[in-house]
């Protein structure tokens, strides 16, 4: 008997829907659960066989294999990836970056350049938004902290950098998907994934709800979210719009070449 192929996903709501069921499944596989960044991390050092890694990361590692079908991504507003500003955009000079994900680090970096026409100062910060804000003009946040985040309270405004993407290029974006070595998986642990995926989508509202059991302001969030600012589907749009932005990145300097996408068998 193959031993269970160990995952490694991102540790926010997003990707919940992609992993629905899964953990009925330990014969076939585990699951672990961490911030984007750790998940590269654990995946580089062979602690993890498939990881729901960032983008970016694929530009580190061109020679991995993706899961067909499937991502977190967006297309339009994201809402839990964004630019939190108490300046209007075109007068941020020092923006505080969330160290959580290197995609989005590039893609405001990208944004910057190509759709905001600023160069601000850049400086890494943990995801606390009042800090960041306190020494940076805007701050970058990711994830549920980018979510849930009361931007009225703060008095500052919210760019999702989702949007700011779709606007500029036309295509959505892909924020992760899963991705390792070639071989580390075969066909049906493929499918076990991409049923795991299609049972998550019909079921965002229960998965909403677990996610954020106690807290209703917060399940409204969440709900909305997964309904209305997700997309699962890995298809061509989606490839065109993570094609382009490897092209971005690598016109910048941000990677070294913008790599191919090469897929596990189904």
């Amino acid at each position: 008997m193959n031993a269970p192929v160990r995952l490694g996903a991102v540790s926010y709501l997003n990707v919940r829907p992609l992993v629905e069921g899964l953990s009925e499944r330990p014969d076939a596989v585990s699951l672990r659960f961490d911030v984007p960044s750790v998940c590269a991390a654990l995946l580089a050092g062979g602690e993890i066989d498939l990881g729901m890694v960032p983008s970016i990361t694929h530009a580190d590692r061109p020679d991995d294999r993706i899961v067909p079908s499937i991502c977190i991504g967006s297309e339009g507003a994201v809402d839990s990836v964004a630019l939190f500003t108490r300046r209007p955009v075109r007068q941020i000079r020092s923006i505080a970056l969330d160290t959580s994900s290197r995609t989005s680090v590039a893609l405001t970096r990208i944004l910057c350049a190509r759709r905001f026409e600023i160069s601000p100062a850049f400086r890494p910060a943990a995801p606390d938004l009042p800090s960041m804000l306190a020494s940076a003009d805007a701050a970058l946040l990711i994830g549920d902290p980018a979510l849930f985040a009361d931007h009225v309270a703060l008095g500052v405004t919210k760019v999702d950098l989702g949007q700011a993407w779709s606007d500029m290029t036309g295509l959505p974006f892909v924020w992760a998907f899963w991705a390792g070595p070639g071989g580390v998986v075969d066909a049906p642990v493929v499918r076990l994934l991409q049923d795991a995926a299609a049972r998550g989508a019909a079921r965002t509202d229960a998965i909403a709800d677990a996610y954020c059991a106690g807290d209703p302001p917060r399940i409204a969030i969440a709900r909305r979210y997964l309904r209305s600012h997700l997309r699962f589907a890995l298809d061509t749009p989606a490839r065109s719009g993570l094609e382009t932005y490897y092209r971005e990145a690598a016109g910048l300097d941000l990677i070294g070449r913008a790599p191919a996408l090469a897929f596990f068998d189904e």
